[in-house]
């Protein structure tokens, strides 16, 4: 098994969207032959297209030389059905952050890889064992939480459930360290890992904050970027990582530590009920449109 796990040489990646896209577009560019999966025809467009916007800034920003540019677009493959990872030695699923619609999912990637592909999560919160679950082999399954953008931000959580086998979980970090030249710390399984656990207290005291009317949205983000070198304030950095996905990963942490600083403030929720989510929506605490 371990010989095998450490020749990854084709990755699937389950979800197009910001992180999914992103994800992949980072295994193409470090030469793996890297397929794309998306719901239907239309939502692999976008995944396409979000792609090749991506790697033509990279491009034109000078991050990448046009070879890399075109190998990078030549290693991707694109498809709307879940059997075409059949020959993956590593699927990243990148859904939505729902525990029931991400446990159908691994259950059906657990019948569609071949018997040493390893199975990871880009979950930025539920507990790993839980989707592990819903396969047939949760010794193979591992969180492998990146960060938004991608193809910019160095992180990688590789997080290892009770039922991880530890060869995978080595080779999952050898693999990103190695073949990924990201920066992966350990993490065990426990909600919000290292970066959400810490991070999500600080987003959500800002936005009580603000909804106290304490300090001003733009205040607040200044006081934090002058005054603590942050290079983007926490509601400005709400906004990119958007309301929902905060509202989502916050509950996930309330429940597992039954703690009043992960509790969603108000605010936010009304917020995600309106449907201002941030950039994505073109509204949030700021105004995108």
């Amino acid at each position: 098994m371990q010989s095998q796990v450490f020749d990854i040489r084709k990755v699937g990646v389950v979800g197009g969207g910001t992180m999914g896209a992103g994800i992949a577009e980072v295994c193409a560019r470090n030469g793996l032959d890297t397929r794309v999966v998306e719901i239907d025809a239309s939502a692999v467009e976008r995944a396409q297209r979000r792609i090749g916007n991506s790697l033509g800034k990279a491009q034109a920003r000078g991050r990448i030389t046009t070879e890399a540019h075109d190998t990078a677009l030549a290693n991707m493959s694109y498809s709307h059905d879940v059997a075409d990872l059949g020959d993956c030695d590593l699927v990243i699923e990148a859904v939505i952050e729902n525990l029931d619609e991400k446990s159908r999912i691994f259950g059906i990637l657990d019948c569609t890889v071949p018997p040493h592909a390893v199975l990871a999560s880009n979950t930025s919160s539920i507990a790993i064992i839980d989707l592990a679950m819903a396969t047939n082999h949760p010794e193979r399954v591992v969180g492998m939480h990146f960060f938004n953008p991608a193809p910019v931000q160095p992180l990688v959580e590789v997080v290892r459930s009770v039922a991880s086998d530890a060869q995978i979980v080595d080779a999952v970090v050898a693999f990103g360290t190695e073949r990924l030249g990201k920066h992966v710390i350990r993490c065990e399984d426990r909600a919000g890992f290292v970066v959400n656990r810490l991070l999500v207290p600080y987003l959500l005291a800002a936005i009580q904050m603000a909804d106290s009317g304490q300090a001003s949205v733009a205040d607040i983000d200044a006081g934090m970027k002058h005054g603590c070198a942050h290079p983007m304030g926490p509601l400005e950095l709400c906004d990119l990582i958007g309301l929902d996905v905060i509202e989502a990963v916050a509950e996930v942490l309330h429940t597992e530590y039954a703690e009043r600083l992960y509790a969603p403030p108000p605010l936010l929720r009304r917020m995600v009920a309106a449907g201002r989510l941030g950039r994505k929506s073109g509204a949030g605490f700021y105004d995108y449109r």
